[in-house]
């Protein structure tokens, strides 16, 4: 179960932390991030899985995770003989946060307009107390 708001502020959040709050990455998802953005140049799945010790498909899933978040890039390189692999890198952090952002910005209104209504359904004026009092 998540944590409540409260208990989020309060305890200490690294920036990495964004990645699980935002969008509910896992521990390895994380570990493959940082694989990646370490590397000097773009990196297949086998390599990545080598890297953080995992099985392919394991690894190949957490990459998933990363491109439909938008944490990563995909990129299709062509043998000359015929076929292709895929290669990932980062996403520019500028992209990111700029993402984060925005989805951060959306989320304040929700939670905006639902203080509104709950406000809205709860307050009752205070002749209707009295009356009930009364």
């Amino acid at each position: 179960m998540p944590d409540s708001m409260s208990e989020q502020l309060q305890r200490d959040m690294e920036c990495e932390g964004l990645l699980e709050c935002f969008h509910g990455l896992k521990q390895l998802d994380k570990q493959c991030f940082q694989v990646l953005v370490q590397a000097d140049e773009p990196l297949t799945v086998d390599e990545i899985a080598e890297i953080v010790d995992r099985e392919r498909s394991t690894a190949y899933r957490s990459i998933q995770r990363l491109l439909k978040a938008g944490f990563i890039q995909k990129e299709q390189v062509n043998y000359e003989q015929g076929g292709y692999y895929h290669v990932y890198s980062p996403t520019d952090a500028e992209r990111i946060a700029d993402s984060m952002q925005r989805m951060l910005n959306d989320w304040y209104a929700k939670m905006g307009q639902l203080i509104s209504e709950f406000e809205e359904k709860y307050d009752q004026p205070q002749d209707a107390e009295l009356a009930v009092e009364g």
